[in-house]
């Protein structure tokens, strides 16, 4: 029997003190898991780490990790790995946006999202993925966006609707191949929730004009994400794999 209190899950991009990576670590960690936190941002990441141990009463850490660079995230995971118990469970949080237009948009600008979005998705998954088949367990979860699906038109550009859209991609054919291994692998696409990424434009008419396009009637919390991505962590749920599950409070409906 797969318990989650004697294994890992891994948040990404998790420092931020309103974002999608912290409250998923507090939920991961309400049912039992012991986490730990990988964030560019090494004091955010402690802060995460340390709020969640001390809430929820299980192990944690929080460690400095650039996901882009290869040599960064093995130092990362080596500490977790000589910490923690093994890895059961990664979520692939850590993720930029980005508005520029196409015909604004510089190679740089494109690199870097993609930089973010699907290399260090990539370097964080390849170097997890072995450990998960050979034990034959685990969870892995992409934080996609409506803007892959609909074709951008909240936030993001081209180049973030690009780079989201090709995590949509890297799930289901990567649920394929780690299937038979007992791993599973889904994408989480969340339309308008309330961040510090979005906070700034959830104001005045252009709030109202956003909110008026949304059935439910209100911007979705982190909280909305972060039960669904536990969800989807469970032992339990390890017939569903290979899908995208849409939170947008109906914004977008296909």
């Amino acid at each position: 029997m797969i318990r989650t209190s004697e294994l890992t899950a891994i948040v990404t991009g998790a420092g931020s003190r309103r974002g999608i990576g912290r409250a998923t670590a507090h939920t991961l960690a309400a049912a039992g898991w012991n986490v730990a936190v990988l964030d560019l941002d090494e004091a955010g990441a402690k802060e995460t780490a340390d709020e969640v141990a001390t809430a929820h009463d299980v192990r944690t850490v929080g460690v400095a990790c650039d996901v882009t660079d290869p040599v960064s995230v093995d130092a990362a995971l080596a500490v977790l790995e000589a910490e923690l118990p093994p890895v059961g469970a990664l979520v692939n949080n850590a993720g930029i946006t980005s508005p520029v237009p196409f015909l604004e948009v510089t190679d740089a600008e494109w690199e870097k999202v993609f930089a973010v979005n699907i290399r260090g998705a990539y370097a964080v998954t390849r170097r997890v993925a072995p450990g998960l088949a050979e034990r034959g367990f685990g969870r892995i979860v992409f934080l996609s966006s409506v803007s892959a699906e609909r074709g951008g038109g909240v936030f993001g550009g081209v180049a973030y609707s690009a780079a989201k859209a090709g995590q949509l991609g890297f799930a289901r054919a990567l649920a394929r191949e780690l299937g038979p291994q007992g791993v599973t692998v889904n994408a989480v696409a969340p339309g308008l929730i309330d961040t510090d990424i979005t906070g700034g434009a959830l104001e005045g008419e252009r709030k109202e004009a956003l909110l008026a396009g949304i059935p439910v009637g209100r911007n979705g919390r982190v909280a909305d994400v972060a039960d669904l991505i536990t969800y989807l962590c469970r032992p339990e749920s390890g017939y569903i794999t290979g899908a995208t599950y849409d939170v947008n409070g109906g914004s977008h409906i296909h």
